[in-house]
């Protein structure tokens, strides 16, 4: 057996949004803390045991906000107690709006820092180490709001370690607060477990409120607070005894959160100016003046993807919202599939009567059809341009959940008929439902017309989500909003559209020569029935308390930089480039990880470094944990396959013409070849003229007998065959890094999806090729319409004609209860609730089908490899390559595969288990099927 100590992972168990953990990776262990919110924390570890090899003996999160800027730095501190060396994880998942700033690890007094580096410098390293097999990257992106950073080190026998990060972020003001949110949940009593928070505001502190779960009877005397005019502290101090006794505590120690809101005393209208050291930031957020009348088109997508959960709570939310309307708003209703409807053809007033009858319309708006944004968009544009109404605000809310799929659907001509149809008269917000929207297309199309992109996630608040978001915008102030700064320099964005309240606009900027005497602030802006001007200069008098790298001048850094990338989205060429240096160089200077910088993080002498990216919204780049030296492919999470739309689910093939270095011997297991691999298909290929070291007379291959009973699966009778080509399939692990997987043959026709619900059927035929994928692939709906698909061309018969389509082509066709769209060799299909896009696709010469599913079928009895959840399992403590799945015990080896889908084509890892144990624990479920 490997002297190697056996890994077992365990499941976090954070709730909320995220977790900090310190993993030890023997006799499974994990640690954590999390940050969220505008600063979240989630602590983890494994449970207690007193015998562990390991001791996390200080687990400290100091945060420190000044001037709504919050630095916070995790310390965590980890003894190795046996006398044997071992490796330690550290994991920290943190708000994606924060920039790393600093990252270290101190072994036996030598101190290792990281190194931000351009991200295509660092890039280079990073590739080196995959092609050499070696883990690489730590960020990937986690649930709504949080990024995962990991890495890991050796510790000698009997030493320790520390690992401490840093990261930094600017608190937004939203309905009237600031809101510090922290989730405690260690699975474990840890011994010095602290949160210190620091909050420090000029001017006062208004108020300071702490509830949550964890603010109870119990926990009181271990939660202290004191508020001093300018200066507020919160700590966190619970003993090993009170995380264990709580009301929500147990053996594996606390479990809740505490919600730390605050707000400022604002003197004057003006807001506060604050200086430091040649840098100033101004937060304006006047709250006394009359609100402004608006006029708000909302635009609901009713396409066939929106059917269920997600128009359940579309209808919930707009119910909602349009009882907040007040009385002097005026409204208008869009919906919009292949077709665009509108409720009534002007604007109306927010009185009963109306609101009653958008209400009644509101409840009848069923989902059907395609998506044609472009025609919706421009429609309320026109609606709003067609009534102008003096004395009011006009904005214009999207919701869509897919990408355009009728009408126009060039995504850059959507962006110049919106733009120029707006004219920047009025703000657009665009609110993506789902993981499977083309968010950047939404995030850029909202930028580029003054408002935001924000992404509505599908679970059970999602109704929530969007009323939030409404009474965010629902009471506008002050529209045309310039902000001048006489005697200021390199100012970050100074003019907005519009300012609500409860929110803040935020504008920091440099002081040439620290010439305050010279330094002016002037806002002017429009109100409900005039025009105002607010003024002041800075107070001649010390600054308040700065280090001697001044919080002002890193927020400065950090908002310029945000607004950088917002900008960066919507250009391009030279303009583009220009912005993005200018935005690299003070990503440089100030040491911040962001999507054009990345960390490499040092270790010691005889360990290869890795590198921390930034990953984009909504996308999960690789596990560092999921690399590993040899061939194969990667299992990617659910909704983030890499050059592909991104949150498809796949239940494609990963081709690969790389050669395994073993080959094995597959059983028969007495039943049909059948697996259900959570959408996601691969596969491996051998060839016999090249690297395997044992000959394919070894293998005792399963030959398919489709004689078996009609109703059962076909029978397999096992037979020693010579075979040159194997699928590998992966079916994701639940709470897992890396997947399980395992070996079928080539050339099997497979059900790929059913859905019984809507009489839906879809399967797909392996091609025999080193390189293929599927070589055909037939859905069948209702007993009389057909979709035959081939590399050659589509062929649809919708229960009357039947029409030939080349993949040159681009079609557009629809039928009652079928949605085709064909363009750039991807036909999109719509039926029912169910979306699938198929690519023709080219790997090596050899050109295949690829299916991705971009909305899963509604209602129960779902079946096929794309229906398949993923499979728990955990390692079995104490034995190398023995994992525990379904309560049986099962033998594996760390396999890994090559993602060709990627032009960087990283290696990554699996766990290998035989195809037996597989189908005997029913984890395979694919089934052997006819087209």
């Amino acid at each position: 057996m490997d002297s190697a100590p056996a890994r077992r992972s365990l499941k976090a168990g954070c709730v909320l949004w995220g977790f900090i953990s310190a993993e030890v990776m023997m006799k499974g262990v994990s640690v954590g803390v999390g940050l969220l919110g505008l600063l979240l924390a989630c602590v983890t570890t494994a449970p207690t045991n007193k015998n562990r090899d390991w001791d996390i003996y200080s687990f400290h999160m100091n945060s420190t906000v000044t001037s709504r800027y919050a630095t916070t730095i995790i310390t965590s501190r980890v003894a190795n107690r046996i006398n044997q060396s071992q490796e330690i994880e550290f994991h920290v998942k943190i708000p994606k709006n924060a920039f790393i700033s600093k990252f270290k690890m101190t072994i036996e007094g030598q101190t290792y820092d990281g190194v931000v580096k351009q991200k295509e410098e660092a890039q280079q390293q990073y590739t080196q180490a995959v092609s050499r097999g070696q883990s690489a990257g730590i960020v990937s992106s986690v649930g709504r709001t949080l990024e995962e950073f990991k890495t890991s080190v050796t510790v000698a026998a009997l030493s320790k370690v520390t690992f401490e990060l840093t990261y930094e972020e600017l608190l937004k003001r939203r309905l009237g607060k600031y809101e510090l949110l922290i989730h405690a949940q260690p699975m474990q009593p840890v011994a010095d477990f602290k949160i210190d928070v620091y909050i420090n505001e000029r001017p006062d502190i208004n108020f300071l409120e702490i509830t949550g779960g964890l603010s109870t009877k119990a926990l009181a005397n271990a939660i202290t607070k004191t508020h001093a005019s300018s200066e507020a502290w919160v700590h966190f101090y619970p003993s090993k005894e009170q995380q264990s006794q709580c009301e929500s505590c147990g053996e594996q120690g606390l479990n809740g959160d505490l919600v730390i809101a605050y707000d400022v005393h604002r003197k004057t209208s003006m807001g506060d100016l604050n200086e430091s050291e040649g840098y100033f930031v101004h937060h304006f957020a006047p709250s006394d003046l009359p609100r402004i009348p608006k006029n708000v088109v909302f635009i609901i997508d009713r396409s066939g993807s929106m059917n269920g959960r997600k128009m359940e709570q579309t209808r919930e939310a707009l119910l909602k919202i349009l009882g907040d309307l007040a009385e002097d708003d005026h409204f208008g209703l869009i919906t919009f599939d292949s077709s665009v409807s509108t409720w009534r053809k002007e604007l109306l007033p927010a009185n009963q009567d109306n609101l009653e009858a958008a209400k009644s319309f509101a409840r009848n708006i069923h989902e059907r059809g395609a998506t044609d944004i472009n025609a919706a968009v421009l429609e309320g544009t026109a609606m709003l341009n067609r009534h102008p109404l003096k004395g009011s605000v006009s904005l214009l809310i999207l919701l869509t959940d897919g990408d355009p799929t009728t009408g126009e659907t060039n995504l850059e001509k959507i962006h110049k008929n919106i733009k120029e149809a707006i004219g920047k008269k009025f703000p657009l917000y665009c609110l993506g439902f789902g993981m499977d929207v083309n968010f950047d297309f939404l995030e850029k199309m909202a930028l580029e017309n003054s408002g935001v992109g924000r992404r509505i996630y599908t679970d059970s608040d999602a109704a929530l989500q969007l009323q939030g978001f409404y009474e965010e915008v629902a009471t506008p102030l002050l529209t045309d909003v310039q902000m001048v700064y006489l005697g200021g320099a390199n100012l970050t964005q100074t003019n907005f559209s519009q300012y609500y309240n409860g929110s803040e606009i935020v504008v920091a900027g440099q002081i040439p020569d620290n010439n305050i005497e010279m330094f002016t602030a002037e806002v002017i802006a429009i109100s409900k029935s005039n025009r105002v001007i607010y003024s002041d200069t800075l107070p001649m008098k010390e600054p308040i308390e700065a280090r001697s790298d001044s919080h002002i001048q890193r927020l400065w850094a950090y908002l310029t930089v945000k607004q950088l990338l917002d900008k960066e989205v919507q250009l391009s060429g030279k303009a583009k480039e220009k912005v993005k240096k200018e935005a690299l160089d003070l990503c440089l200077k100030y040491g911040f990880v962001t999507p054009f910088t990345s960390m490499v993080v040092t270790k010691p002498q005889g360990e290869d470094s890795q590198v921390a990216h930034k990953p984009k919204e909504g996308e999960k780049p690789i596990r560092s944990s999921q690399v590993l030296s040899g061939s194969g492919f990667l299992n990617r999470q659910a909704h983030s396959p890499p050059a592909m739309p991104a949150q498809d689910v796949y239940a494609g093939l990963h081709p690969e013409q790389g050669l395994r270095g073993n080959a094995r011997r597959m059983e028969g297991a007495g039943r049909g070849i059948t697996s259900r691999s959570g959408g996601l298909m691969k596969h491996t290929d051998y060839d016999v003229g090249h690297a395997l070291r044992v000959p394919f007379s070894d293998f005792a291959m399963a030959s398919l007998d489709f004689n078996g009973p009609p109703q059962g699966r076909p029978t397999m009778r096992t037979t020693t065959t010579t075979v040159s080509l194997l699928r590998r399939l992966l079916l994701p692990a639940e709470g897992q890094a890396l997947p399980l997987c395992y070996d079928i043959p080539v050339a099997l026709s497979l059900r790929l999806l059913i859905d019984p619900n809507n009489e839906l059927s879809m399967n797909g035929q392996l091609g025999q090729s080193a390189s293929a994928g599927y070589q055909n692939i037939v859905i069948h709906y209702r007993s009389d319409q057909h979709i035959e698909l081939d590399t050659t061309g589509i062929t649809f018969n919708d229960g009357q004609n039947t029409t030939y389509f080349s993949w040159s082509l681009n079609i557009n066709r629809e039928t009652d209860s079928v949605s085709l769209i064909l363009r750039d060799k991807e036909m999109d299909v719509t039926i029912a609730s169910t979306r699938v896009v198929i690519m023709l696709y080219r790997r090596n010469g050899i050109k295949f089908l690829w299916p991705v599913l971009r909305q899963r079928p509604t209602g129960d009895n779902i079946i096929g490899i794309m229906a398949r959840p993923p499979v728990a399992y955990e390692e079995v403590q104490g034995i190398a390559m023995k994992l525990k799945i379904q309560d049986k015990e099962v033998d594996v080896s760390r396999d890994s595969a090559v993602d060709l889908s990627v032009r960087s084509t990283p290696t990554v890892a699996c766990w290998l288990m035989p195809l037996q144990s597989a189908l005997q624990g029913e984890l395979a479920d694919f089934t052997v099927t006819q087209l």
